[in-house]
């Protein structure tokens, strides 16, 4: 899990299939049009090196790459329709870059856990406490680049005053008590404290609870400044990147549906309270 493993923190994916057959599409489109790499370049906003890169298939195509590339190369529509090839395969560390490249100016950031507390807002004792008991096993090098990596994600929450962050937490996931009381203690003092941001929402969801619209998962959702969404949907050692607006459409409607199966903010926190001193 990305969170709970910080696999989003890796380097480059490796090439695959689908990435060097997008990349060959991209190369023929260009050389059909005429233009060099860096011509191609200067007119979708990329240097000539990152253009060498998506060719030759070792990196993954920004999710507005075929938007800005199709009038460029002919609008024969061939990038859109590989690109979603490319959207619908497997691949934590890969998916996730994706979405951590956008999560940074987002302007809309929704999310929905009911595994972990979210990277976000974890506590470097918590975090360390996932990081640790991981399978299998890493070294303390590891386990410091994951919490630095982390650590500096969550500025996000205070860089970016003007984003608006909503979160929806399930109950159990503070009464897990995960690494001990003392570390649960410290991690909701931090949850309440990250609260009271004024771009910050976070409601909890009570473990009873007749209806329920998020039982398919936990899912991310954010909106980019253009004002365009996507989605992230996360399990065990794979990630899915979601640029289908149709799939994104469903996701919001059932997140909203959660929003209102939630506790109101008010309550949510005063839950949070009624455990920490319960502790």
């Amino acid at each position: 899990m990305v969170d709970g493993a910080g696999a989003g923190t890796c380097g480059e994916p490796e090439s695959s299939d689908s990435l060097r057959t997008f990349g060959a599409v991209v190369q023929a489109l260009r050389e059909h049009a005429g233009l060099s790499r860096e011509e191609f370049g200067d007119l979708v906003g990329l240097s000539k090196h990152s253009v060498a890169s998506v060719e030759l298939g070792r990196r993954m195509p920004d999710p507005t790459f075929p938007e800005r590339s199709e009038p460029v190369l002919g609008n024969t529509g061939a990038l859109t329709k590989a690109a979603r090839h490319l959207a619908r395969q497997p691949g934590l560390a890969a998916w996730f870059r994706r979405w951590a490249q956008l999560e940074s100016t987002a302007i809309t950031l929704y999310t929905y856990e009911c595994r972990l507390i979210p990277g976000l807002l974890q506590t470097e004792a918590y975090a360390r406490t996932l990081f640790t008991n991981q399978l299998p096993p890493q070294s303390d090098e590891q386990i410091e680049a994951q919490w630095v990596a982390r650590a500096e994600r969550q500025r996000l929450l205070r860089e970016r005053p003007n984003t608006a962050f909503a979160f929806i937490l399930e109950e159990h996931l503070f009464r897990r008590h995960t690494g001990g009381v003392e570390v649960t203690r410290g991690l909701i003092d931090q949850v309440l404290e990250i609260a009271q941001l004024r771009n910050v929402e976070l409601q909890i969801m009570p473990t009873e609870q007749e209806t329920h619209a998020g039982l398919d998962g936990p899912m991310r959702l954010l909106e980019t400044p253009e004002n365009k969404w996507f989605a992230y949907c996360e399990g065990q050692e794979s990630g899915q990147f979601i640029a289908d607006s149709k799939v994104v459409s469903m996701l919001q409607m059932r997140y909203a549906r959660m929003r209102s199966q939630a506790l109101t903010l008010k309550d949510s926190m005063s839950l949070l309270q009624r455990m920490r001193g319960d502790l």
